[in-house]
């Protein structure tokens, strides 16, 4: 018995899963929303039109769906590269299902899952794990050093105390022991800041950008330029402002520091759609890029730049991009780098749903 094309679609819009629903005279009958956002086109557009034409750069697609109507067996192939429309590539596995009525098969069922995705979501969950188990190897490192460090301050403040009646010029040096200290904790206290609990609010992600670009471009005596690529039609967010804005500030700042004269930066933010994100499908999650043409991430380190004092710069603490990506997570959130096109990209994505664990 054929599956009508509205109950298919109620069913198949449920799936995570990219679905197209194809007759016996293969003219596409039902896509669900999931596939509309993986191959870039519309319901409206392609309903009725055959394989070769919903993608053209891959036209065995056809040929396999209609052996599977001719002799009822399924089909699997994976890891095809196709390209869309709108020249972006995709790796997907292909899986053709025969729906049979009777002992005829009268309609396939066509699914697309998207391999690039199941790739970042198992180096999302490698680098979740690792991340974790630093920050807490951190952390207990960071509570051992704050105790005896408050006992070197409160000495050090004694002794300033009976160095001030003796009028002695040594006094400098307890200044310095008391000023180291109370440096250092300031840098714990900087490690362990992503324990706090979110302050959640409606936030509208391009102001806390612009707020940012002020902080760096007050910040820094150089030369460069940022370009703005924002989608307007980004509904509010719902975060803790600050964190957010702590988490692009770090970023960015790195960003601004890796730049030579005249250097570029590009904001991005987009809307993505059924994207897994920490074992979870979030239906709408927000991305914002933060693109820089400086010469990258060292090679030494790139592997490991999320993780606690992994820094490239003599001055720097390797703790910017561990908080950032702590806070992101917070919000269930993730942080994603990689080099492209001479580029340095950071990607954060922030879901959309109201409720942050």
């Amino acid at each position: 018995m054929s599956i009508s094309a509205e109950t298919a679609l109620q069913m198949f819009d449920n799936l995570s899963t990219a679905v197209m629903l194809f007759d016996k005279d293969l003219q596409l009958t039902c896509i669900n929303n999931a596939c509309e956002d993986l191959l870039s086109v519309s319901n409206r557009r392609v309903i009725g039109q055959k394989p070769q034409e919903i993608i053209p750069q891959y036209p065995l697609l056809a040929d396999t769906i209609e052996r599977t109507l001719k002799t009822g067996s399924p089909y699997t192939e994976r890891s095809l590269t196709i390209t869309l429309n709108n020249s972006r590539s995709i790796t997907v596995d292909c899986k053709v299902t025969p729906i049979m009525n009777g002992e005829a098969c009268s309609e396939v069922i066509v699914e697309l899952v998207d391999a690039d995705s199941l790739q970042r979501v198992m180096r999302e969950e490698n680098l979740a794990i690792l991340h974790d188990a630093a920050r807490e190897s951190v952390r207990g490192m960071a509570h051992e050093i704050k105790n005896p460090l408050g006992g070197i301050r409160g000495a050090a403040q004694l002794l300033e105390r009976e160095l001030n009646n003796e009028d002695s010029d040594l006094i400098e040096y307890t200044q310095i022991i008391i000023q180291e200290a109370d440096r250092l904790r300031n840098f714990i206290d900087r490690m362990l800041a992503s324990d706090r609990k979110l302050s959640l609010r409606k936030v509208n992600i391009h102001e806390v950008l612009e707020y940012v670009c002020n902080i760096v471009e007050a910040e820094f005596n150089k030369s460069f330029e940022i370009i703005r690529d924002y989608d307007p039609s980004l509904p509010l967010l719902k975060a803790d402002r600050e964190q957010v804005i702590q988490a692009i500030l770090n970023i960015m700042r790195n960003a601004v520091q890796a730049l030579g004269t005249g250097g570029h930066i590009w904001l991005r933010t987009r809307i993505l759609r059924h994207i897994t994100i920490h074992k979870r499908i979030h239906r709408l999650v927000i991305r914002v890029d933060i693109i820089d043409d400086g010469p990258g991430v060292p090679s030494a380190i790139e592997k490991g730049i999320f993780y606690p004092m992994i820094t490239s710069r003599a001055e720097g603490t390797g703790l910017g991009l561990s908080i950032a990506q702590s806070l992101i997570k917070l919000h269930g959130g993730l942080i994603e780098h990689e080099r492209k096109d001479e580029k340095t990209i950071f990607s954060i994505y922030l879901p959309m749903e109201q409720n942050h664990d």
